[in-house]
């Protein structure tokens, strides 16, 4: 098939929640590109104001320019279906990687995750947010260099859903959705590096924070559950990495580093000698004083304000009220384990194999993210105990919470 009488479509490449991918070749300029074809609408026709606000994203991710994202050359309108032409990446998904390989080292989660976070910080820069952070939108090449695909494509997605009254759905994957998109609020930077912390999380443990086969569970304990530290489930990692992982799953989304931050924390970290954490020491639990929050600014917040990072603010947890309401409209449409993350439905320019090539020739630059300065002071560097001690505690609250509200319902049920 014949697009826009340009891009020659040659085979499929993998499908995924919102479209389909194809090889295919630009006439014109005589080059491999990757064309997403988008799923038709509700209508025969695609509506004029879903076109222009398609060609507005389309537009703005045309402009991001970043080693860690997937460069975008063109956009339109084909058949009544809205088409992204795309930069063909000759590589595998992180999610067959993962798929592959269980779990990866800390120092090769860490360095993926640097990379991701540097092309989202590149994004943020430009007030772009991807809002489906997740291994399916992750490309591995053969000389390391990872590429965040679908920017411009998942926000459209997302706008486009919220007109859908009859069907209410919220576009993101239940597994990598942060807990302020779990209540329905706008997607916001942070939720992007929420997001980017649960992918870290499964490279380093080889699960999600919160699996489940039912998404309004997940999205649910996404909300108000505490994760378990990292190193609890894989006693061999750095403590600092595990605690720096919990960060980026702060639940208020004020507390959480910055995308910059955390590909500068992340960056540094790979490059310690030997990164190693004290053994822990046998100290009793105490009780952590509130702090209050704070703003979200172009630094770091400081290490103690970090200790409480991973505490719904007041105000959002006033929102779990609505949860009721809106976990019909989270049931319909979010995606728990859509055709994205199958190994085998490979995402743009990625291979049709299920695990990844041994040498694969890359087309991409193989250029890498600029080297970051040396982190500052970051919750990596307190003492882990305390850590463990206060994520112990948010989850025995989280634990009382759930009871008591059990309580109230059985009464009211035998009411």
């Amino acid at each position: 098939m014949l697009v826009a009488d340009r891009y020659q479509l040659d085979q499929p490449l993998g499908r995924g929640a919102i479209g389909e991918v194809w090889h295919a070749t630009d006439q014109v300029l005589n080059r491999a590109v990757a064309v997403k074809l988008l799923r038709p609408g509700q209508t025969d026709q695609v509506a004029a104001t879903d076109a222009e606000r398609f060609r507005l994203e389309a537009q703005t991710a045309a402009r991001l320019n970043h080693p860690n994202l997937v460069g975008v050359h063109d956009f339109g309108s084909h058949g009544g279906r809205l088409f992204l032409v795309m930069e063909l990446v000759d590589g595998w998904t992180l999610a067959q990687e993962r798929a592959r390989r269980s779990v990866l080292p800390p120092d090769e989660a860490a360095g993926i995750a640097a990379q991701m976070a540097a092309g989202l910080a590149a994004a943020h820069c430009r007030q772009v947010i991807h809002r489906d952070i997740k291994p399916g939108n992750v490309m591995l090449t053969a000389d390391g260099t990872v590429k965040i695909t679908d920017f411009g494509i998942a926000r459209f997605a997302n706008d486009q859903a919220g007109t859908l009254t009859a069907t209410g759905k919220i576009v993101g994957s239940a597994a990598y959705l942060s807990p302020e998109r779990g209540l329905g609020q706008p997607a916001q930077p942070a939720s992007d590096v929420y997001s980017l912390g649960c992918v870290l999380y499964e490279l380093l443990t080889g699960r999600p924070p919160f699996p489940g086969t039912n998404a309004v569970a997940v999205v649910k304990q996404h909300i108000e559950t505490a994760p378990i530290p990292p190193a609890q489930l894989r006693p061999e990692l750095p403590h600092p990495l595990s605690d720096y992982v919990l960060d980026l799953l702060a639940k208020d989304p004020a507390r959480r580093p910055t995308a910059e931050q955390a590909a500068t924390w992340l960056t540094g970290y790979q490059e310690r000698p030997n990164p190693v954490s004290p053994e822990p020491r046998d100290e009793p639990t105490t009780e952590l004083p509130a702090s209050s929050p704070t703003e979200q600014t172009g630094t770091s917040p400081a290490p103690a304000q970090r200790a409480h990072s991973r505490r719904m603010s007041p105000k959002a947890l006033l929102g779990l009220a609505g949860f009721a309401l809106l976990a019909t409209v989270v049931a319909v449409g979010v995606s728990l384990a859509s055709g994205d993350n199958d190994p085998a439905m490979p995402a743009p320019g990625s291979t049709p194999s299920s695990s990844a090539p041994a040498a694969p020739a890359s087309e991409t630059p193989s250029s890498s993210p600029p080297a970051a300065s040396a982190p500052s002071p970051t919750p990596g560097d307190r003492k882990p105990e305390e850590n463990r001690r206060e994520a112990d505690e948010e989850r025995k609250k989280a634990e009382e919470q759930r009871k008591r509200e059990d309580q109230k319902e059985d009464k009211k049920g035998k009411g």
